[in-house]
């Protein structure tokens, strides 16, 4: 006789299996041997499940949105078994009073333990009053919880660099996390939104080997931004070859050509975004068609844009042979000063020129 079992074992079989999935392709995403997935297991299935504190700001709650929608792990798996969401306004069923109430006793009960990840800009002029919660002002909530935590993570554009917030004339004096927060380890994951692998492995490190990824000198993780997009897009050989969409809906966009002359800025933006893709769905904006924007770069809302004009002075190969693209970030200073003036440029060209510099450095090391 053939036992059968019934649909609750089923089930538990078809979660493990996803689990183990995830595993796996946070090791892959992480650049770990397959003998390392045991130890990612064994963390995330822990008892321990660290504290974590999610502050929103001035965002548009897209990086949680795009969190909800993972699939490995999900949502709920990542918060009943992996870690213990204690605070966060979006999902956390309490509310007012209640929702305050659970902050400060996760600040008073795991002091020095918990993490805390951040979403959104933080906006410093006239005393920070254009982002407030139960009465007080992002900066004001921000110094209290962060010299606290064990670590922060900065997710999505806004709280890694300002963001969107952020753009010249800045009226609110939009900063990201790491300008304001001095003596504890923050580490960003830019994205707007960030891709949830890049997240989640930041996690599964952290709790792995109890310290986070190393970082470029902008403050992200190597395994999710330690390479140009440009140097990975499935699109690539079009570059190198010469064929490149002229405009949308010509031939050349609909056979796939490279978008760089419709505005792609993949030649001076560093993500995962073509190996990793988002949830499941195997695409990202350029496989679906639309140029990158960079926004995993630093005022990218000022440096990239216009989104449709091509970024000046990378050179079109004719041959197969490419000159001076990864140049391509010291010569985007111009189109910045003419975006946020002379001022502004100088300190947004200190940043891009360290990072390539810094890169360049590592490549011939």
């Amino acid at each position: 006789m053939i036992e059968t079992k019934n649909s609750s074992d089923l089930e538990l079989q078809l979660n493990r299996r996803g689990f183990l999935k995830g595993c796996t392709m946070m090791a892959a995403a992480l650049g770990l041997s397959e003998a390392m997935i045991p130890k990612l297991v064994e963390a995330a299935t822990s008892a321990e499940r660290p504290a974590v504190i999610w502050l929103h700001f001035q965002e548009c709650t897209g990086c949680t949105e795009s969190l909800l929608r993972a699939s490995h792990p999900d949502i709920g798996r990542l918060i009943l078994e992996i870690i213990s969401l204690d605070y966060h306004e979006t999902v956390m069923a309490a509310a007012g009073h209640q929702a305050e109430k659970s902050l400060h006793d996760t600040l008073d009960n795991y002091a020095g333990k918990f993490l805390c990840v951040v979403e959104g800009a933080i906006p410093v002029n006239d005393g920070g009053i254009y982002c407030k919660i139960a009465g007080r002002t992002a900066v004001d909530i921000l110094a209290s919880v962060a010299p606290k935590a064990a670590a922060i993570i900065a997710i999505g554009s806004c709280a890694s660099y300002g963001g969107i917030q952020a753009a010249s004339p800045n009226p609110t004096g939009a900063r990201g996390v790491q300008d304001l927060v001095s003596g504890t380890p923050v580490i960003n994951i830019p994205g707007c939104p960030p891709n949830p692998v890049s997240f989640l492995g930041t996690i599964l490190h952290y709790l792995t080997f109890k310290r986070l990824p190393v970082t470029d000198t902008l403050g992200r993780p190597l395994f999710a931004y330690g390479r140009r997009i440009h140097d990975h897009c499935e699109r690539r050989s079009h570059f190198d070859e010469g064929r490149f969409a002229e405009e949308f809906g010509d031939f050349g966009h609909r056979n796939g050509y490279c978008l760089y002359k419709v505005g792609c800025k993949g030649p001076e933006t560093f993500s995962n975004c073509p190996s990793a893709r988002f949830n499941d769905v195997d695409v990202w904006p350029v496989s679906g068609g639309h140029g990158c924007v960079g926004c995993t770069e630093p005022d990218f809302w000022d440096t990239m844009t216009p989104f449709y004009e091509r970024l000046p002075n990378v050179k079109i190969p004719g041959t197969g042979i490419i000159t001076d693209v990864d140049s391509a970030g010291r010569k985007i200073l111009g189109v910045a000063a003419a975006a946020v003036g002379i001022h502004a440029a100088v300190g947004i060209g200190k940043k891009i020129i360290k990072g390539c510099v810094c890169r360049d450095e590592k490549k011939e090391s």
